[in-house]
């Protein structure tokens, strides 16, 4: 597979030349990469998810020999809108987490909160080194990794965590560097 044909899905975790936008691009930019965490990582909470359902089924033939109809309704309730926060909160984390990587620049985007958002970037040019670390055997069979930039300076470095395709993406982004 070509890493550089264009592909693009709004759920896909690694993107080629994707018709996307953030809010400091400039118009001369063009995004190149889009890169998000790679679904196999996120199965951890998507079993859990899944655990918690089943434990409220289970759960739901027990209870009412404790407890009386307002109270198991009560604790239906809380137990569906903890499990669906849950659930929606850890896709947010992995949807909204995303490398960018431009013409101009490289762009990190985390959401470590659901209010906070840190935004780091820094200019083609001042890329110093790129790094791909692959570790383990899901990581090596699944073909995800980390890719560290080390920026020139006292400019912070750029990290893109358990992404898809690691090799490809320092290949494109030292194509790009010149």
């Amino acid at each position: 597979m070509n890493p550089t044909a264009s592909s693009h899905h709004a759920l896909h975790a690694y993107n080629v030349n994707p018709n996307a936008r953030f809010e400091t691009q400039s118009p001369t930019e063009r995004v190149i990469l889009l890169l998000r965490a790679h679904p196999f990582t996120q199965i951890p909470w998507v079993v859990n998810t899944g655990f918690l359902v089943l434990l409220l089924i289970v759960a739901d033939f027990f209870i009412p020999l404790v407890l009386t109809g307002p109270q198991i309704l009560f604790l239906n309730v809380f137990s569906i809108v903890f499990i669906i926060s849950y659930a929606w909160i850890n896709f947010l984390h992995w949807f909204f987490n995303v490398g960018l990587v431009t013409n101009e620049r490289i762009v990190d985007i985390d959401f470590s909160q659901i209010i906070y958002k840190e935004v780091t970037a820094t200019k083609l040019e001042k890329v110093e080194d790129v790094t791909s670390k692959s570790a383990g055997y899901f990581g090596s069979l699944f073909n995800y990794g980390d890719v560290f930039v080390q920026t020139a300076g006292t400019e912070v470095n750029i990290e893109f965590i358990e992404i898809p395709r690691p090799g490809d993406v320092v290949g494109i982004i030292n194509e790009l560097g010149g």
